[in-house]
């Protein structure tokens, strides 16, 4: 490696590995602002919330890098051109390629490893910290309890005066309200004197230990003046156990991107996640189509082809000529066919369709209609919302799968805008060359973020939700790299200036011929 690009490399090196290490900290202690609530108060040791600091960092880093590299090249290119080094490049036949060169290669390399990395150590890292909220109730189950406040503790609610032990195991003064999925509200309440926790390190099951206390359970009797009286149960314990299902604690709930499974899968995983989610949500579809055909009569309406046309002809509803298919064609496309037919038809026969009917029967027939549909239509929504979710869940799938292979050409991309436009503003240092890489990665940024909203939505394509932030910051890349290696500015203003002028000239020209006249 020559001298030139050994000091180029070095000196982007130092600028990078500071922004780096800059912004790593700013975004963990954003993290650390988030998760305070969390962390604070639940007797946690500095060993845990520094496992929780580390599992959480590499999940930072798709956020973090791209803005690195932009920060980064534009302060050295900028500095390069405040400080005339590309001018002496220049004049020694040194181009702006040549000089970025040692970069480029370094920064296809990182591309490559930032591939590894969020296929590889961002999902371990999920993985890792997935098993940490598991176990953490296991291995510490106080940690859910704050003292004097009630906690929301799988299906039940508890508060605690005062907790002691090793790990916080022994409460005093326990009061538990229990809820009934039966009914809304809390009917049931266990007051004691002393409580213990208790749990198994490879079982789900948490065991409340609760002596000398008293069970209330209240009673909701029908009759209103029996109600007005607010009776209850009263007993005595001295010793009660609850059992609760951390399993139902940390369980997954697909709508909320914090605890998607998704994000600890690498790419074959992920694929494997898209082709039998795929499958499965065709197959809902296909399977909930067909139920609703049955029940609402259609199918059978489509499979008595003869009869419908022999009935309709016979009743002058339709011209037989409409109904006169071809064999050749697909049960679906056949009933493609039939639906048209009939919607085209429906306004004007429904008339006389129903005419051949007693008034009577008519209301009946009408009644029975109206019954079938408003008893269709909530179930009908119902799935229409469960399969949105389902898309969703799959978009945001196949938005991962695509992230991974997005994130490291985004960074090559960002660096052909940022070495660029270092050179064109010609500054370095913390000032304008910061302002503009902020810009330029919030422009970045939110752009990705509206696609890939509007992508787990279905309003846009997956791959589109991934990877157009990139596709747009592409062109102005290339645009940048041109205008720096032809010595132009960031923008040609002569298209606007020149014609101005000109028109100026004339204007000037002109005046002293109607001065004389």
């Amino acid at each position: 490696m020559k001298i030139l690009d050994r000091y180029i490399l070095k000196t982007f090196l130092k600028t990078f590995l500071a922004v780096f290490t800059i912004l790593m900290l700013i975004f963990i202690l954003q993290a650390i602002w988030m998760f305070i609530s969390e962390l604070a108060g639940k007797d946690l040791g500095i060993v845990v919330v520094l496992k929780f600091l580390l599992y959480y960092s590499p999940n930072l880093v798709p956020l973090v890098l791209p803005l690195t590299i932009l920060v980064s090249s534009i302060m050295t290119f900028g500095g390069f051109s405040e400080y005339y080094e590309f001018a002496a490049m220049k004049s020694s036949g040194i181009s702006l390629q040549r000089a970025m060169r040692s970069l480029i290669v370094f920064i296809v390399l990182l591309g490559i490893l930032t591939f590894f990395f969020s296929n590889n150590v961002i999902p371990a890292a999920e993985y890792k910290a997935g098993s940490m909220k598991r176990n953490i109730a296991k291995v510490q189950p106080a940690m859910a309890i704050v003292e004097g406040a009630f906690n929301d503790v799988g299906n039940i609610n508890i508060k605690v005066d005062k907790k002691s032990g090793k790990n916080g195991q022994d409460l005093d003064n326990v009061t538990i309200h229990k809820k009934d999925p039966k009914r809304s509200g809390n009917y049931t309440v266990i007051k004691s004197d002393y409580g213990k926790l208790a749990s198994e390190k490879d079982s789900n099951i948490l065991s409340l230990e609760l002596y000398d206390g008293n069970y209330y359970d209240e009673i909701h009797p029908k009759s209103f003046k029996e109600r007005r009286r607010l009776p209850y149960v009263k007993s005595e314990f001295q010793k009660y156990v609850i059992n609760i299902d951390l399993s139902e604690i940390n369980k997954v709930d697909i709508d909320n991107d914090e605890d998607h499974p998704f994000k600890m899968f690498n790419i074959a995983e992920l694929k494997t996640q898209l082709d039998s989610f795929s499958r499965d949500y065709a197959k809902n579809i296909n399977r909930y189509q067909k139920s609703i055909s049955l029940r609402s009569g259609y199918t059978r309406l489509v499979g008595n082809e003869k009869e419908l046309n022999d009935s309709l002809e016979k009743n002058n509803q339709l011209p037989s000529d409409k109904f006169n298919l071809d064999p050749a064609k697909s049960q679906k496309d056949k009933r493609d066919e039939y639906t048209k037919i009939l919607d085209e038809s429906s306004k004007s026969n429904l008339d006389s369709i129903i005419g051949l009917y007693k008034p009577k029967s008519q209301k009946h027939l009408l009644s029975i209609a109206i019954n079938t549909v408003n008893s269709i239509t909530p179930q009908i929504n119902a799935k229409k919302n469960l399969h949105k979710k389902r898309r969703t869940y799959l978009n945001k799938i196949e938005m991962k799968l695509h992230d991974k292979y997005a994130l490291g050409f985004a960074c090559i991309v960002l660096f052909f805008v940022g070495a660029p436009l270092g050179a064109i503003i010609r500054k370095g240092g913390l000032g304008l060359p910061m302002i503009a890489a902020i810009i330029l990665f919030l422009i970045y940024h939110f752009i990705g973020l509206f696609a890939g909203n509007s992508a787990e939505s279905g309003k846009l394509s997956p791959f589109l939700g991934s990877w157009i932030s990139t596709i747009i910051m592409l062109p102005l890349g290339i645009y940048l790299t041109y205008r720096a290696t032809t010595d132009q500015g960031f923008i040609n203003l002569d298209v606007i200036t020149v014609p101005f002028q000109k028109l100026l000239i004339k204007l000037k020209l002109k005046k002293p011929k109607d001065d004389n006249s």
